[in-house]
């Protein structure tokens, strides 16, 4: 059947839509998540247009072959792995941007567009995009949506969602649904919209976003402050909400993120402190505010930079590229837990002490203003061998974060999503009732089971 349903899809696409060599069945296979089950796709796909997405959809749905939308790959969760006899629908080619609105301050795009050129249009009018994930230079909005991505600019914005106004979606008989409004305001009926968005392509495929854009700001300051440990850092994210300031961007690096820093760009952060918070105001009062976060900092025994902030830009543009050049594997492993922002300290506190137990190596950085933790865990490579023993402790200790995260009050994922990866912590985080219930809405929209199976629920 599923060759049968590709060579129908030859027949109805333009040459070079249907791809079916090895190579670029490799390269679309996996994210950069951790690969768990590795599989070939039947096919990569390219739609070009909405009719394009329709009619893949309905021949893959007539032939029972199985669907895994996929944006840039740049996902950390395995949301776009491919699963057995599947085929990968690639939707980078769908990347114009078909209006943007100055005065109604909104954009519609194409779910291929990249972040970063969303926001090169809107910055034309004094406009940009908000959610920023650190990898805004190459994810997709529709990538962004599908795992409601946050970033760096989240303390003060929010998250996709808080971003979408209304969504394009194909669903799984091929059918192409609106939901949502123009307006910033609407409540008539139930929140589709909502329910799409996060939703990892397991509901529909997202063909079209109309996003709500805000201000550029006119003045941006960048505060970088050292300490001596990640406890009095954490202390300082406290002491900053207390003042009442909200800063745009509030993000925390440990002493392992500053040592593999300094690694890579041959700086000197580690001779500075043992833990590092950046924080970016924005705005009209952005000087006012930074100001403020100075006194408040300072007071708290951190070593805070000046007035001239081209050296706290630098360290953010850093900070963006923390998680270092690797990809997870099955030796690295980046999570993505969130806890109460109280609960920052008593967390990173138990996972040291986690790496030391298990004997793995550790380093963290924080979204701090909205308590969204990236640990990474990782073990030595024995000429890239597999050591069994040492990957049990990497497990364990995966395991034993995920369930003090959970203890705290916290959730097994702030922005990755559930994708493949983190299925088997899920049940920890939701109670049985809770996943029956999105089971059957997953039958609703997707009685056949198409739509990137195996993945979120």
């Amino acid at each position: 059947m599923g060759s049968v349903a590709i060579e129908e899809l030859e027949t109805i696409l333009s040459a070079g839509q249907v791809d079916r060599e090895e190579i670029t069945l490799r390269r679309y296979a996996v994210d950069q998540a951790p690969v768990l089950d590795y599989q070939l796709p039947l096919a990569v796909v390219f739609p070009e247009s909405v009719p394009d997405v329709q009619a893949v959809v309905r021949i893959c749905a007539a032939r029972k072959v199985t669907i895994v939308p996929r944006g840039a790959g740049t996902g950390v969760s395995g949301g776009a792995h491919a699963t057995k006899d599947c085929i990968i629908l690639s939707l980078e080619r769908m990347d114009r941007v078909l209006s943007l609105s100055p005065d109604d301050e909104t954009a519609v795009v194409e779910p291929g567009v990249i972040n970063a050129v969303l926001n090169e249009a809107a910055a034309e009018h004094g406009l940009m995009y908000a959610p920023d994930p650190a990898s805004f230079r190459s994810s997709t909005i529709g990538g962004n949506v599908a795992t409601n991505a946050g970033g760096l600019r989240c303390a003060k914005y929010g998250v996709t969602r808080d971003s979408v106004l209304a969504l394009d979606v194909v669903l799984a008989d091929g059918s192409l649904l609106h939901t949502g409004h123009q307006t910033f305001k609407g409540v008539a009926g139930y929140d589709l919209t909502g329910l799409f968005v996060g939703s990892e392509g397991t509901l529909g495929i997202v063909v079209g976003v109309t996003v709500r854009l805000k201000y550029l700001p006119r003045d941006v300051h960048t505060v970088a402050a050292f300490y001596p440990d990640f406890r009095q850092a954490a202390t300082g994210v406290l002491a900053v909400g207390r003042a009442r300031v909200q800063p745009a961007i509030m993000e925390l690096l440990d002493g392992g993120t500053l040592a593999q820093l300094d690694s890579i760009h041959g700086s000197d952060l580690t001779a500075r402190g043992s833990s590092l918070l950046l924080i970016q105001t924005d705005g009209f009062g952005a000087a006012a505010e930074a100001r403020m976060v100075r006194e408040v900092l300072a007071a708290g025994g951190a070593t805070v930079t000046t007035e001239a902030s081209a050296e706290a830009e630098r360290l953010v543009e850093l900070r963006r590229h923390s998680r270092g050049v690797e990809v997870d594997d099955e030796f690295r492993v980046g999570e993505d837990v969130a806890v109460p922002r109280s609960r920052l300290v008593d967390y990173v506190a138990a996972l040291e002490v986690m790496a030391v137990k298990h004997d793995v190596h550790l380093k963290v950085v924080a979204h701090a203003g909205d308590g969204n933790l990236h640990p990474t865990f990782w073990i030595d490579r024995k000429d890239n061998a597999v050591d069994g023993e040492a990957l049990g402790r990497l497990h364990r200790v995966l395991d034993e974060s995920i369930t003090a995260a959970l203890g705290m009050g916290g959730t097994i994922t702030g922005e990755h999503g559930v994708g493949q990866y983190k299925l088997r912590w899920l049940g920890q985080e939701q109670p049985e009732p809770l996943r029956e219930l999105q089971r059957r809405i997953k039958d609703l929209f997707d009685p056949a089971g198409i739509l990137n199976p195996g993945k979120a629920i």
